[in-house]
């Protein structure tokens, strides 16, 4: 039996590549395939195989993989996978696209529907190009939206990183979702029940994360904030903060495991999909103060590792933050929900468990899981 590994593009070291990784190092003996390869920006692969499209025959294309959106569902739909009883792909775009064989099993862990045509005013609004080009660009992304809910229908099965996801996939690709929480690197972080007097924010300075109502909202509380991260939004934050707001831009990896370890709280303010920084700073025992939608409503717990605000606005902040710091904090078992929930042994956990509910006994017997051993959901 036969496993084949697929993913957008191999091209950058980003989330979804991370994940991919993951898959990777799961089936260590599955087939790799990607539209685009550079080996030197992307995850480590070492001596594995990668099998591409025929875009990575064209000069730059690895280096500037994004003016090629319209070429990358054609490229997809000819790799060869007839050989495959299992496919796994792992994709925010492009790769759920590949054909497989009728009697075969189509697993998409979905990262986010396609969001470039789905939300293109948000996400493609800081670049240029786009708002130059936009009354070409329309047509050509109203065809591919056709085509993305028409290839959208090929996977058997969806799996999301969030719930929120989920319920993207299911609104827009009219298809049922599982999801399991992504983990993260916890070796990066280190645990710290000592507390230094000071409040995080961690992001890049971007208008969506909504840091400024935090600095609006500190503004009054008048306690020490560090903002940590850069982008075009920092100017405009820097005269609205008062001298007890400092921005430190970006920093060693070093310093940003010292900050989220000896933070009083971190403060996250943007609707995310799923958000990394909510489960680092539990990783370093530091409880969270966020927006009470999105990922943050998977990974956190109201009262054990963190306090949501139900509006993104500076009162709601404060207020939250007034409650938080009235609270009685459990560092250790901040850390403890961390460590069970988000390790890579969680989530190879959770896959396990997962495609145990998933695949045909024989298909089960080749992958390694062992039904007697793991409980049914």
């Amino acid at each position: 039996m036969k496993i084949a590994l697929v993913h957008d593009y191999l091209t950058q070291r980003g989330g979804a590549e991370r994940v991919f990784e993951l898959l990777c190092k799961r089936f260590p003996d599955a087939d790799i395939f990607t539209s685009l390869y550079d080996p030197e920006h992307t995850i480590d692969l070492r001596d594995r195989i990668v099998k591409t499209t025929a875009l990575q025959s064209i000069p730059g294309a690895a280096q500037h993989f994004r003016m090629f959106a319209p070429l990358y569902f054609p490229a997809f739909r000819l790799l060869e996978l007839d050989d495959y009883d299992l496919v796994l792909s792992s994709t925010t775009s492009f790769a759920k696209a590949v054909r497989t064989r009728d009697d075969a099993l189509h697993i998409c862990f979905c990262h986010n529907i396609t969001r470039f045509l789905w939300d293109t005013k948000t996400y493609l609004r800081g670049f240029k190009e786009y708002q130059m080009l936009s009354p070409l660009l329309e047509p050509i992304f109203h065809q591919m939206r056709r085509l993305d809910l028409h290839y959208a229908s090929e996977p058997n099965i969806y799996v999301a990183n969030s719930s929120t996801v989920a319920k993207r996939i299911e609104h827009i690709y009219s298809r049922p979702a599982s999801f399991i929480n992504y983990p993260i690197d916890g070796s990066q972080f280190k645990f710290s029940d000592k507390k230094d007097d000071f409040y995080l924010v961690s992001c890049r300075l971007l208008s969506y994360k909504r840091v400024d109502i935090i600095v609006e909202a500190f503004n009054w509380l008048g306690w020490p904030l560090v903002i940590m991260g850069d982008g075009p939004e920092r100017e405009r934050l820097e005269e609205l903060a008062l001298d007890n707001i400092t921005f430190i831009g970006h920093v060693s990896d070093e310093e940003r495991t010292r900050l989220f370890a000896k933070a009083q709280m971190v403060i996250v303010a943007a609707l995310e999909d799923y958000g990394l920084v909510p489960i680092e700073a539990n990783f370093s025992g530091t409880p969270v103060v966020a927006y009470g939608a999105g990922g943050v409503l998977d990974t956190q717990v109201p009262g054990v590792t963190g306090v949501f605000f139900n509006r993104q606005t500076p009162d709601a902040v404060q207020a939250a933050m007034l409650e938080a710091q009235a609270q009685q904090w459990d560092y250790p078992r901040i850390h403890r929900h961390a460590i069970a929930n988000f390790t890579e042994a969680a989530f190879f956990q959770k896959l396990d468990n997962f495609l145990k509910d998933t695949v045909s006994a024989p298909m089960a017997e080749v992958l390694g899981l062992n039904l007697e051993a793991l409980p049914h959901r």
